[in-house]
C-alpha cells in the first residue's frame, strides 16, 4: 500500500451547516467527523499521513484537532475539488496511485477503500472509482436524491456522470450515484488536471471531469459498488442528523 497517497479535501466553507468551526470539524458521535475518516485510513493500513486539504484561515483548527495524523496542504483560492488536488501535488510526492477522499464522508469503511487500492493494483493505468447504490429515495436513502448519476452502456461501461440537474426525468431514476471517490493513477492524473477547465456555472474545476478525460484518453475506467449509506455526505444540519442516525446502523 506504500505506493498510494490518500488526499482528504477539507477546505470547503461549508455554509449550509451552520456551523461556527469548518464542516469536516463537526462532531458526530463525540468526535469531529474526519476523524472518523482517518480512524477508517489508518485500518485500512493505506497511508500513515494523509494530506488533507483545507483553507488557510482553518488550518490552526484542524492541526489542533489532528495533531501529527495528517500533513496539511491549504487552498488559498476556493476553485473546487480540481485544484484542490492540484495544490497537494507536490506533498503526493511519485505516489504510483492518489485515493481521494473528502472530509464530510466520515463512514466509508476500511474495507472499500482496500478494495479500491487492490482494483487500482489489479489495473494498473486505471481510473477507479467507487459508485453507490440506492434501494429508493426514501428514509434514509432521501438525501441522496440530489446526487450525480452514473450512466453505463449496455456492457455496463460508464460513459458519463450526470448532475441532477442536468440529468433527463430518465437519468433521474437511476439508483446508482457518484459519490466523487476515486483512485487515481499518476502521472496521468496530474497531466490531464491541466487540461480540464473551468467553464462552468460556478467557474470550478471538477474531479468529475476527469472521468469524461478518462473516455477520452482511452483510460480504462474500473468501478467498484457499495450502499449509499457506506459514502453518506453531511452538508446541512439536516444531513446531519441523518448520518447520526446511519452511524448507529454502520457500527
Amino acid at each position: 500500500m506504500s505506493d498510494t497517497k490518500v488526499v482528504i479535501l477539507a477546505a470547503g466553507k461549508g455554509k449550509r451547516m451552520q456551523s461556527e468551526v469548518p464542516k469536516p470539524l463537526v462532531k458526530i458521535a463525540s468526535k469531529p467527523m474526519i476523524e472518523h475518516l482517518l480512524d477508517r485510513v489508518e485500518e485500512a493500513g493505506i497511508d500513515s499521513r494523509p494530506i488533507v486539504v483545507v483553507a488557510p484561515d482553518s488550518l490552526e483548527l484542524f492541526q489542533e484537532a489532528l495533531g501529527n495524523r495528517a500533513e496539511f496542504v491549504t487552498q488559498t483560492d476556493q476553485l473546487g475539488t480540481g485544484h484542490a488536488l492540484k495544490v497537494a501535488r507536490e506533498a503526493c510526492g511519485e505516489a504510483q496511485n492518489l485515493l481521494v477522499l473528502y472530509g464530510d464522508h466520515p463512514f466509508i469503511p476500511a474495507r472499500v477503500m482496500h478494495k479500491l487500492i487492490q482494483l487500482a493494483e489489479q489495473n494498473e493505468q486505471a481510473l477507479v472509482m467507487l459508485t453507490a447504490k440506492v434501494p429508493d429515495f426514501e428514509g434514509d436513502y432521501e438525501g441522496f436524491k440530489a446526487w450525480g448519476r452514473v450512466l453505463r452502456d449496455s456492457e455496463g461501461h460508464v460513459t458519463a456522470l450526470r448532475e441532477f440537474k442536468d440529468a433527463t426525468p430518465e437519468e433521474r431514476e437511476i439508483k446508482e450515484l457518484n459519490p466523487a471517490i476515486y483512485v487515481f493513477p499518476s502521472p496521468w492524473v496530474w497531466e490531464n488536471l491541466e487540461l480540464i477547465t473551468n467553464k462552468n456555472a460556478s467557474g470550478e474545476y471538477y474531479l468529475t471531469d476527469l472521468v469524461e478525460r478518462a473516455r477520452q484518453t482511452q483510460c480504462e475506467i474500473a468501478t467498484e459498488t457499495v450502499d449509499a449509506l457506506q459514502v453518506i455526505g453531511i452538508n446541512t444540519p439536516d444531513e446531519l442528523k441523518r448520518a447520526e442516525n446511519a452511524y448507529t446502523k454502520l457500527v
